[in-house]
């Protein structure tokens, strides 16, 4: 089925890409669509037929008539071109490792096609039809996850990928791997041959990592106010205080992102019943001073541990830097990130130009993952410490231990704190920074390369994890708040805030409350499949 017969909703054109469509498209199964815009199409053509006559004029072009990398020093013949670009591919399929996720794969898909739309990368207008084709017709290359250094840009991943426009390799197919061959076959779509720059375009750019970071910082962001949601539910079970979010508190600490975390945390907690406010604290307070001199113990604290008081100055940091990583994913996404890059010359009086440069370098990529990856540490953390405080009777305020109604008798959640402490010592551990490790590869060529991808797949990876602990976070809270609202002898749902509310029930509909011990690893299975598909609510 061609292309164009596809009912599309995103398309590839003048206008940006934006994260949400990449996720519609690699995640969702959005058909995709190349803009029908003839100046937008015979630009694409403009930068092939550029590279052509640069050819016939005798131009020497790096990767298309010299070797690659470091053996640019040798000079290609004529009649070798079309098998210099092929045999690129076969060089390049050496990755190790488990297959990427299909939705990974995807995204880098539409991300190369949208590249090479740009018009300066040289290539047919076929080409980029192709790779369309593939997503439209569900067809996603076998891509192993080790291989690139993110230098040259995503070099071995995206062998696996072009190869398949050729029909060579393995693709994941009506849910089975099957031969490339086959499933275009299949589809009746017809394999092309390269021509001179196709192959290296293909292969130059930051498609595989900038494919994972869209998914990331599409991911982070809704974990981030799950997070906010969980820290709200903790709020109303340990009796802490609303009032640590009030507007004024943070306007004058001149953080934007500050002030819309606790503007969140306020918007969950108003109308609770269970939160509680600093006046009346403060009024039991002061009833137990006995006026005489001496020291009284207070049976209840007016300041609450910093986990609960301190969290818009502790997570609201991490709400401005995921601004700030779409921005940068956002620009990349839009990028042309490819060498050479050929100037077709459409402007008055403009020559036809082809640069040399190093725009597949994955450093914007790496250091936007890099500090994502400390972000989502420090959120685990920050849910660590909610987690200690609901599960520890010293304080508590009031709730059994381990959150078990029957304490000793049943160990209620403490497994789970176990297993919790266990994911989050492994967030902290794969937060480390990937762009300072680099390595001089490929004959010193790359003496100084991204690891872009590296840093990608780990914060991917981090999200699995993050996503795991967080589920037995809110599990924990929906527990304590149930053990509260069971002290007052009231239903935990006409005792909820407004945002909180609606949290609690998605989680109960998932897992009931914890009377007696059982096995709670289904439980948390199902909510991190949830989480996976963001169906819980979230606060916007």
């Amino acid at each position: 089925m061609p292309t164009a017969a596809l009912s599309t909703a995103v398309q590839i054109s003048n206008q940006p890409l934006t994260i949400e469509n990449v996720v519609a498209v690699a995640r969702r199964g959005q058909s995709l669509g190349l803009s029908d815009d003839d100046n937008f199409r015979r630009r694409i053509e403009r930068g092939h037929q550029a590279v052509r006559r640069a050819l016939d004029r005798g131009e020497v072009i790096y990767g298309v008539n010299t070797g690659f990398g470091g053996n640019v020093k040798f000079l290609i013949p004529d009649s070798e071109l079309q098998h210099h670009q092929e045999n690129l591919l076969d060089v390049l399929s050496c990755g190790v490792g488990d297959p990427y996720p299909a939705e990974v794969v995807r995204a880098a898909i539409l991300l190369r096609a949208n590249a090479l739309a740009r018009g300066y990368s040289g290539v047919r207008l076929v080409v980029i039809e192709r790779l369309i084709d593939l997503l439209n017709h569900g067809i996603t290359p076998v891509v192993p996850r080790y291989g690139s250094v993110g230098a040259s840009g995503d070099l071995c991943p995206s062998a696996y990928i072009s190869r398949v426009l050729l029909g060579r390799g393995t693709v994941f197919y009506r849910g089975e791997k099957t031969a490339a061959a086959e499933a275009l076959r299949a589809e009746g779509i017809e394999p092309i041959r390269l021509q001179a720059k196709e192959g290296l375009a293909l292969l130059n750019g930051t498609t595989m990592m900038t494919g994972m970071a869209v998914l990331v910082a599409f991911d982070a962001e809704y974990l981030l106010r799950i997070g906010l949601g969980a820290l709200a539910l903790a709020v109303e079970a340990l009796k802490s205080s609303p009032d640590y979010y009030h507007p004024l508190i943070h306007m004058v600490k001149n953080h934007p992102g500050q002030l819309r975390v606790a503007e969140m945390l306020e918007s969950l907690l108003m109308d609770s019943r269970l939160a509680v406010p600093l006046d009346e604290i403060r009024r039991r307070v002061a009833g137990q001073n006995s006026h005489n001199g001496g020291v009284v113990v207070a049976e209840e604290s007016i300041q609450s541990p910093y986990s609960l008081r301190c969290a818009p100055q502790g997570l609201g940091p991490m709400l401005e830097a995921l601004e700030q990583v779409r921005l940068t994913v956002e620009r990349e996404v839009n990028s042309v990130n490819d060498n050479p890059l050929v100037d077709p010359g459409d402007r008055d009086g403009d020559p036809e130009r082809v640069f040399h440069t190093g725009n597949f370098y994955g450093g914007h990529i790496a250091r936007a993952m890099d500090g994502l990856k400390l972000d989502m540490a420090n959120l685990a953390n920050w849910m660590h410490s909610i987690m200690a405080l609901l599960m520890d009777d010293r304080f508590s305020a009031g709730l059994p231990s381990c959150l078990s109604p029957h304490p000793g008798v049943f160990q209620g959640f403490k497994g789970m704190q176990v297993v919790h402490s266990s994911l989050v010592t492994a967030l902290r551990q794969m937060s480390g920074s990937s762009l300072i490790h680099t390595l001089p590869t490929e004959q010193f060529n790359q003496d100084v390369v991204s690891l872009g991808t590296h840093a990608s797949l780990t914060a991917l990876e981090m999200l699995r994890l993050l996503r795991d602990s967080m589920s037995i976070v809110l599990l924990s809270a929906a527990q304590a708040v149930d053990l509260r609202a069971a002290l007052l002898q009231r239903s935990a749902a006409e005792m909820l805030g407004v945002g909180t509310r609606s949290l609690y029930r998605a989680i109960r509909e998932r897992s009931a409350f914890l009377e007696a011990d059982r096995p709670l690893d289904s439980d948390i299975e199902r909510l991190s499949q949830a989480l996976e598909a963001h169906q819980l609510p979230v606060l916007r």
